[in-house]
């Protein structure tokens, strides 16, 4: 069983158009909405690749009840507090040269009642086959140490978890050991302190210092440079698949979502790295935060090279 977990969910509003002018004004050619968040945006891939997830987190208002109805309609189950406040709504301007700018809204605060809600669901969902998600921001009144704390929850109950955060929700959650992680390139450096470019060799090192720390896998998106796979015994990377990429938005999410699949289908490291290199390159394709279709990743996964290291 798989439990995302958005703590600060989002309409995704996607405006396109030719060339943004700060201070003057902009003619949109074309606008999408999604239920968005990082969690949510895992489900619907998940569903998208046949997998199954229950999405839990915070809603609120009727934004929080669109998002509810948008993920219903797509048969993904449903279990989130309901919150004071309207959820809130994430606008991303995209340009003709690929260019995104994202505005991004803070969310409704959540009081102690309304947390304590959540870690009661996720308490009652942890068992030994459950993948708990914990991806993306919180909103206002959780303290950054709240994914250590959910971290130490499921491992309590014998489940796992996948963690895909930055900053200091990220640093907090590293003292928990999840199980599985995804950092990106920034969010790596960021960690680390790097006042430049990182290269693919200190990436590397870093994910396996998290590996040998307890971390069962952690895999690395680099962009355009594709992406570094690392676990005890196992270590790869994978170029980037030459793919007509429309916008990175989503991306990651869609990396989360094939870690996610291919822990609950139990595939192989090699079947793993695959789909998530395909997963991934199909979400650059669509608009707005929509899931790549299964039978593109399903081609691309033919693509994908994997160069084994070490």
């Amino acid at each position: 069983m798989i439990i995302t977990v958005t703590m600060n969910p989002a309409i995704d509003k996607t405006v396109e158009l030719d060339c943004f002018q700060p201070g003057g004004l902009n003619r949109i050619r074309k606008v999408e909405y999604d239920a968005g968040g990082k969690g949510i945006n895992v489900s619907k891939t998940l569903r998208e690749l046949g997998g199954e997830s229950i999405a839990t987190g915070f809603l609120g208002g009727n934004a929080g009840r669109t998002i509810a109805s948008v993920l219903k309609a797509k048969g993904i189950a449903c279990d989130f507090v309901a919150v004071d406040g309207e959820t809130r709504t994430n606008t991303k301007v995209f340009e003709a040269s690929g260019t995104v700018t994202e505005l991004n809204e803070p969310g409704p605060a959540i009081d102690r009642r309304q947390l304590e809600e959540l870690l009661g669901k996720l308490e009652g969902y942890a068992k030994e086959d459950t993948l708990f998600i914990l991806s993306g921001s919180v909103p206002g009144g959780v303290d950054t140490g709240i994914y250590a704390k959910m971290i130490r929850l499921a491992h309590g109950k014998g489940a796992k978890v996948l963690l895909d955060a930055d900053g200091e929700l990220f640093r907090n959650a590293l003292s928990a050991l999840p199980d599985m992680m995804k950092p990106n390139r920034i969010e790596l450096e960021a960690y680390a302190g790097f006042t430049g470019h990182a290269d693919k060799e200190e990436l590397l090192g870093l994910a396996r210092k998290f590996v040998e720390q307890g971390v069962g896998m952690v895999t690395v998106s680099m962009g355009k440079d594709g992406a570094v796979f690392v676990s005890r015994g196992y270590e790869a990377e994978c170029p980037a698949l030459p793919v007509k990429a429309h916008s990175t938005v989503g991306a990651g999410d869609a990396m989360v979502a094939a870690l996610a699949y291919a822990w609950d289908n139990q595939l192989d490291a090699d079947d793993t790295v695959r789909l998530c290199m395909a997963a991934s390159a199909g979400a650059v394709t669509t608009i707005g935060t929509k899931p790549p279709e299964k039978e593109l990743v399903d081609t691309l996964m033919e693509q994908v090279v994997i160069t084994k290291l070490g």
